[in-house]
């Protein structure tokens, strides 16, 4: 039954740091994109709020139900496909927290321009073309890592 239930926290973490990291991508993006100063504000706002409350606390989540599940189940820490998923979440972590800075940033200077009633500078849309960059291999890295995790190939 502890196993089960720690399956169903890693799990549900997983399905959260999935469905708030590419919801707030494609929010994100697409708002970016309409040029719609004050949209961009309020999202950048719920973007940055959604990764505090929803994919920081999914992040420590992911990695300790999944050790705690191998002892559980009794696997070796010894196996290929576990490796490459640390070493694919570790990437994915790598892109992630600069993303996290970017979004901040985007976020300060977006809510600026709206208070000033000014367009966003052209860093903005840099930090942009960055923060895209870095989401996508998160992304399939995070794809990735659910594959080996469900197929477990030896």
């Amino acid at each position: 039954m502890e196993y089960l239930i720690i399956k169903w926290l890693h799990i549900l973490s997983a399905i959260l740091l999935f469905g708030t990291g590419l919801g707030s991508a494609f929010y994100k993006l697409f708002t970016d994109l309409s040029g719609n100063l004050e949209a961009i504000s309020v999202t950048n706002r719920l973007v940055v709020r959604a990764d505090w409350i929803f994919t920081t606390p999914t992040v420590v989540i992911q990695p300790v139900t999944g050790f705690w599940m191998l002892s559980l189940a009794g696997m070796s820490l010894e196996q290929t496909w576990l490796w490459v998923s640390i070493g694919l979440y570790l990437l994915a972590g790598a892109c992630w927290l600069p993303v996290v800075v970017l979004q901040i940033k985007m976020r300060n200077q977006a809510d600026n321009c709206r208070k000033q009633a000014q367009p966003l500078p052209e860093s903005y849309y840099k930090q942009l073309k960055i923060w895209v960059a870095l989401g996508i291999p998160a992304f399939l890295a995070m794809v990735a890592v659910t594959a080996l995790m469900v197929l477990k190939p030896v």
